[in-house]
């Protein structure tokens, strides 16, 4: 709490030092003067008493940010990464420290999403194509009593461009590295005075940037075919089945894009105070895996793990080298991959005492590599002026969801375990509200409601575990709320107070059924309902010390909705998990400076998180149907960091062999307890214009996440999971007028850093160091022909780093693995405007 004490003091003195130097009246236009929905009133982003970050389409272009997951590097504590691996493709979306990475359905995020005023609940499906965009809003903190369920560490805005009553289009087109080529157009007219249309639409393609490899080919062409046992080839983009000596061994590749989408909208405005708009979109998105690295393999357990030793006896030559899952299928280059998505043991096949027991639903199954999102959505939005004070609005959406992913955990031709995952969600929201402007108060009160259909469906091929499980749960989520704000001013236009409050009925029905194919008593079947009824609450002060300077304070609360363990491998494991609840404290300031030339907002928060669940990775005895563990190589021991009673698996020493000690197969778990903590830290923004034309930007977050779990002896690091404890960001442009060439040329330069993240608590090695990646852009416009060609390249210095490092090894299994970070690319658009 010193940190913060000492951090709000210094916006404090800086606040009283600027208010000196701020002139009274604004004599200028700042470029990002946005008028933003944060208050669900239309106001000045700068009279807004919240930490957020708005940023307009036309500066996220300047920076190379192209979709939602890119927004982390230009907000202040926000760590938003694109899933891989055992997730699938999503948004882990954090903002000062909390936030969600499991993307399953059974979980809830952190960070609530809204596109055009309509609630978008998954965390799969949310890496949207910033496609047409006016501006984004990025509010952090709770936002519970505005944007409802599950916005406990903040709420992001995604507003469209709106149909306006004048003709014009666009077309956009880039070509880059790695076969890419991009298409982006769209139109606006208007069809009669009172009524317009906007369309707009996107294709995008690129070739990934890791090379899936055939191992049997590959280990011919380095010379170690032993390497290879019997495996046979593959059949991919550049090899066929009998290829010898092969040029290239490259079947497919990881990483990138095929995508493609439209959105429409029509605004009809009959009269002064009434405006209707009704938004379609659709898109399509085929794209490939995430790339994912196999970093080491533990051969012991290979060994020692009958489905693994089973398949490597299955395909071994006798007399040569065994085969086995060990360090030869470590490619020692994360941009290369021998991952195969499918079970190389045919269908049927028998092996004694494995997963292969002679069924035909046993070996042989693959899946296409892809992660497959396809959405469409219906918006219909009225406005209606009841007064010159008052308005009323009325929001209704529609969408349709469905999402796929694959992943081979192994990384290899074995199969280690083999996952097909397809999640579909149908949802439809109302939300109705009255919002009045006045001398001495500004007002909104509201309703909301939200229904949704959700099926996930599960294939888990584990022969590592010997069981085979088909997953089909059915969730319908429900949300009724109403709520308030308003923002009192009773001794003029300086102090303003604000009050909030939200009450919400959540419930969650679910039907759970988790079947294993050959013993119908392990099958898992319940059903279930996660319910919460609850208010929450947001009270603050802000001062104007003159027209450009603003001082708040403000305290908040915020949830996460109940959940429970999606991922039981047996009946021991099913439990359900609290929904987390917090009381977040912040003081900010937010100002112009030196003839509006220099704009600087700073926070300081501190985060009181009451109810937390966390998760801890371990392993437990296997069970039969009486729920005596089945024998096998393994015992059991305290899990390191894990709860009271937790464990985790490990193979038997010969000592323990010769003494006689049982050993038993195991399977994964996770173990979940509550652990409460504090959040502190800082957040500053900056943007000036020094002289004409020059354009610096940048910013600033420090979190420091502090609980007893995370000071526990057996921990190598007393950071949280995979997040940093700091951030930063900074721009440099200058827009130059060039007469000779009728426009301008605007060069750009960014840096955006990312402090230290730990991704194991047990393993100092999977801790991720701090790096900077730096982006560069020209642009040339002309003015008279309204035209632009740009030449882009980010992560110039071709930087590596691991977006994520996996530890498998904690549930288990031999592996760790990791999802490497996109090299160098560049891309050069050439944009007409009509």
């Amino acid at each position: 709490m010193k940190k913060v004490t000492l951090a709000s003091a210094s916006l404090l003195s800086l606040a009283i030092s600027g208010a000196a130097m701020a002139q009274e009246e604004a004599s200028r236009a700042m470029p990002d003067d946005i008028i933003v929905t944060a208050t669900k009133m239309a106001t000045n982003v700068q009279d807004v008493p919240i930490a957020i970050t708005a940023v307009t389409a036309e500066t996220l272009t300047q920076r190379s940010i192209t979709s939602s997951a890119d927004l982390g590097a230009i907000v202040p504590n926000a760590t938003f990464r694109q899933t891989g691996g055992a997730y699938g493709r999503g948004l882990s979306a954090f903002m000062r420290g909390i936030g969600q990475a499991d993307t399953a359905v059974s979980q809830e995020p952190g960070v609530a999403f809204y596109v055009d005023d309509v609630y978008y609940p998954l965390i799969h499906g949310s890496i949207f194509d910033l496609l047409d965009l006016q501006h984004v809003e990025v509010l952090r903190g709770p936002q519970g009593t505005l944007f409802g369920r599950n916005s406990l560490a903040g709420a992001i805005n995604l507003v469209s461009r709106e149909p306006e009553q004048d003709t014009s289009a666009y077309v956009e087109l880039t070509t880059g590295i790695r076969e890419r080529f991009d298409v982006r157009a769209g139109f606006n007219v208007p069809l009669t005075d009172t009524l317009a249309l906007r369309v707009s639409g996107f294709s995008k393609n690129q070739r990934g940037f890791q090379e899936r490899l055939d191992f049997r080919c590959e280990m011919i062409r380095r010379g170690t075919p032993e390497l290879a046992g019997n495996l046979p080839f593959l059949v991919g983009e550049n090899i066929a089945p009998a290829s010898n000596d092969p040029d290239s061994c490259v079947v497919g590749h990881n990483g990138g894009t095929r995508a493609y989408g439209m959105r429409g909208a029509l605004k009809w405005e009959p009269a002064h105070n009434l405006a209707i708009s009704l938004i379609g979109d659709y898109s399509n998105d085929t794209s490939p895996v995430q790339p994912d690295q196999l970093l080491s393999v533990d051969a012991s357990r290979s060994i020692s793990n009958p489905g693994l030793a089973g398949q490597g006896a299955y395909f071994s030559v006798p007399g040569e080298t065994p085969f086995i899952y060990d360090s030869r299928f470590v490619t020692g280059d994360p941009y290369k991959t021998y991952a195969t998505y499918r079970d190389a043991i045919p269908s049927g096949t028998v092996i004694p005492g494995t997963f292969y027991n002679g069924s035909v639903r046993r070996g042989g199954i693959g899946y296409e590599p892809i992660n497959p999102v396809k959405m469409w959505g219906v918006t219909g939005k009225l406005v209606y002026g009841l007064t010159d004070q008052i308005d009323f609005t009325f929001i209704a959406g529609y969408r349709d969801v469905s999402v796929g992913y694959t992943f081979d955990v192994d990384q290899s031709p074995l199969t280690v375990e083999l996952t097909r995952n397809l999640t579909t969600h149908t949802q439809h929201t109302l939300e109705a509200r009255l919002a009045g402007r006045m001398d001495w108060i500004d007002w909104v009160v509201g309703a909301f409601h939200y229904r949704a259909d959700e099926n996930e469906r599960r294939v888990i091929i584990a022969p590592f575990s010997n069981l085979q499980r088909y997953r089909n749960d059915y969730y319908q989520p429900k949300n009724d709320s109403i709520y308030a704000n308003v923002t009192l001013r009773p001794f003029g236009d300086r102090l303003g107070i604000n009050l909030g409050g939200r009450y919400s009925d959540d419930s969650k029905p679910l039907q759970f059924d988790n079947r294993q194919d050959e013993v119908p008593t392990n099958d898992i079947v319940f059903d279930q309902v996660l319910s919460t009824k609850r208010f929450d609450w947001k009270a603050g002060l802000s001062y104007e010390l003159n027209n450009s300077l603003l001082a708040y304070a403000s305290a908040a609360t915020g949830f996460r909705l109940p959940s429970f363990n999606s991922r039981p491998f047996q009946p021991s494991q099913i439990y359900q998990t609290p929904g987390d609840e917090l009381v977040a404290y912040e003081f900010g300031m937010k100002g112009d400076f030196f003839d509006r030339r220099l704009r600087l907002n700073g926070a300081a928060f501190y985060t009181d998180y009451k109810q937390r669940t966390t998760s801890t990775s371990g392993s437990e005895y296997q069970l039969d149907p009486q729920g005596n563990p089945l024998p096998g190589t393994q015992v059991t021991e305290p899990l390191p960091g894990g709860p009271a009673g937790s464990t985790r698996c490990r193979t038997r020493t010969p000592a323990e062999i010769s003494a006689g000690v049982p050993g038993f197969a195991c399977v994964p778990r996770t173990y979940a307890t509550n652990t409460p903590g504090k959040v502190y830290g800082i957040e500053l923004e900056l943007r000036a214009e020094p002289v004409d034309g020059l354009t610096i930007d940048g910013s600033l977050g420090y979190a420091k996440f502090d609980s007893p779990d995370l000071k526990a002896l057996s921990r190598v690091t007393d950071r949280l999971i995979g997040v940093p404890e700091w951030n930063a960001s900074a721009g440099v442009q200058y827009e130059a007028e060039v007469p000779a060439l009728a426009g301008t040329i605007t060069p750009r330069v960014d840096w955006y850093y990312q402090g230290a993240i730990s991704f194991s608590a047990a393993r100092r090695e999977l801790i991720a160091d701090p790096y900077s990646l730096f982006n560069a852009r020209l642009t040339y416009k002309n003015e008279v022909h309204d035209f632009s060609v740009s030449l882009a390249v980010t992560n110039v210095f071709n930087k590596f780093y691991y977006v994520s490092l996996l530890d498998y090894s904690g549930l288990g299994f031999p592996n760790t693995n990791a999802q490497p970070s996109v090299p160098r690319e560049w891309a050069l658009t050439l944009r007409k405007q009509f």
